[in-house]
């Protein structure tokens, strides 16, 4: 039986990676809330992390 890859839009993973970013609830808080396995919630919040920086990044 072959199972379909589950794709989450960029909205999506964004609203959770802040939402874990904020600290309110801890990751394993998080999963069951969003449906979504707490490896990839940190995964998600740490590309948002490193992300952070290209958007102050002035390319002149």
């Amino acid at each position: 039986m072959k199972t379909t890859r589950k794709r989450y839009s960029a909205d999506f993973k964004a609203r959770v990676a802040l939402e874990a970013i904020r600290g309110d609830l801890t990751l394993a808080e998080l999963a069951p809330k969003h449906g979504v396995h707490h490896t990839m919630i940190a995964s998600w919040k740490r590309q948002a992390i490193e992300g952070m920086a290209g958007t102050f990044f002035r390319g002149w």
